[in-house]
């Protein structure tokens, strides 16, 4: 897992936007323990409490719990929920504006139509 610190973003965003993405990519399954805070701390070079703010988030968002004495683990249907909000994320955001900004260039639909098909295969 790597966390990039550079883009101004606070550090604690990024290590749970990554421990999102390992969630969706299914690099950690449901039910599965993730890495300690001590861990990723010491593997990465970020401040305890700051790795912990950003598995407390998730915790928050239902998709870590905590088992006392144990860690910190995936909740069950996390993976799904996750991709699921991103796949509505793209589809009511990211592709709307898209469809919009390529009308307002004068892109054709047939244009878009067939940079959709290449880019699907």
């Amino acid at each position: 897992m790597a966390i990039e610190i550079p883009d101004g973003r606070p550090v604690f965003m990024k290590v749970a936007d990554r421990l999102t993405e390992a969630i969706a990519e299914g690099l950690v399954a449901d039910g599965e323990r993730i890495p300690s805070t001590t861990e990723i701390s010491t593997a990465y070079q970020i401040n305890p409490a700051t790795v912990l703010k950003g598995m407390n988030l998730l915790v928050d968002r239902g998709l870590l719990e905590k088992r006392r004495g144990l860690g910190m683990f995936v909740t069950a249907g996390a993976g799904r929920s996750v991709r699921e909000r991103r796949r509505n994320e793209l589809l009511n955001g990211r592709f709307q504006d898209l469809v919009k900004e390529a009308k307002s260039l004068d892109v054709s639909r047939e244009d878009l139509d067939a940079i959709i098909e290449r880019v699907y295969q």
